[in-house]
């Protein structure tokens, strides 16, 4: 049994052509079902439905032999024990600092001051402000991160950015890039050797259906 991690919404959507690629269909719709586990037209693979922050998790571990996963989890995660073979080139925005429309980000960064800064990606924007010898106080949060700003909380904010709408919705811009993101395929390293046929199959489609697609 072959078993692969995905994350509803944007990943699963996008990873379906990837699998099609692969001869893999998945058996039901993951918004129409409340099944945690699903079945696929190979009955030897199935798919396991996970956050998507705990998809490196599950690879690593061995719930899952593969999964794809943003590089933004991965970099938090540390991708410890995890063979990374393909970008997948899917998924994409941008990691990205943003603050209301009237703070001067550009100024306080080269007075040297001591700004808030709410992320749930902690880890990137801890290594992105240390890299440029910003001093920062991190706030963790999980969710509705444009609140920060809005409410005094913090200074500025650390995002995945894809349209920019929400930020201009919420009076926000977008002051500096730290990096671009997309999917990846992770694999669990004893199961390459355990299953190596199987999932070598797996990857090879998904490299052939990516440079199609290029």
């Amino acid at each position: 049994m072959i078993t692969l991690a995905l994350s509803k919404g944007r990943i699963f959507d996008e990873a379906v052509p990837l699998l099609k690629a692969a001869g893999i269909e998945v058996s039901e719709d993951p918004e129409k079902s409340r099944k945690l586990i699903i079945g696929t037209n190979h009955p030897d693979v199935r798919v396991v439905l996970v956050r998507a922050s705990d998809v490196p998790t599950y690879v690593q571990y061995g719930g899952a032999d593969l999964g794809v996963t943003g590089r933004d989890t991965l970099l938090e995660h540390g991708g410890a024990g995890l063979y990374q073979p393909l970008d997948l080139q899917i998924a994409k925005c941008r990691m990205s600092v943003a603050a209301r429309a009237d703070f001067d980000y550009a100024a306080a960064v080269k007075q040297g001051s001591r700004i808030r800064v709410a992320t749930k990606f902690t880890t990137c924007a801890r290594e992105h402000f240390a890299d440029k010898g910003v001093h920062v106080d991190l706030i963790k949060l999980y969710g509705s991160m444009e609140l920060a700003p809005l409410t005094g909380l913090a200074d500025a904010i650390v995002d995945l950015v894809a349209t920019g709408s929400t930020l201009k919705a919420n009076n926000l811009v977008e002051v500096e890039e730290i990096m671009q993101i997309s999917a990846r395929l992770v694999v669990n390293q004893a199961a390459l050797k355990l299953k190596r046929e199987a999932i070598r199959r797996i990857i090879d489609a998904f490299a052939a259906a990516i440079g199609a697609a290029a």
